[in-house]
């Protein structure tokens, strides 16, 4: 699962919109903000780009999108 709100937190950091990433990705809005919210998956590719947008460093990278669920 990604973590929504360290993402989130990260595009306000940054100063940036989930606008930005959807047309990082060419998707729409909707789309974006679905898939930080995990309510679509988010492939490894689309991660990658997100990475590369919100200059998260490479050891950080499970942090932002590999959250674990506590049941």
């Amino acid at each position: 699962m990604v973590n929504a709100n360290k993402i989130k937190a990260r595009i306000v950091e940054l100063g940036l919109t989930q606008k930005d990433l959807a047309k990082a990705l060419g998707v729409a809005l909707p789309t974006i903000n679905q898939k930080i919210n995990n309510v679509r998956s988010m492939d490894i590719k689309e991660a990658f780009i997100i990475a590369d947008v919100l200059q998260i460093p490479d050891e950080d990278f499970r942090e932002y999108f590999f959250k674990e669920e506590i049941a």
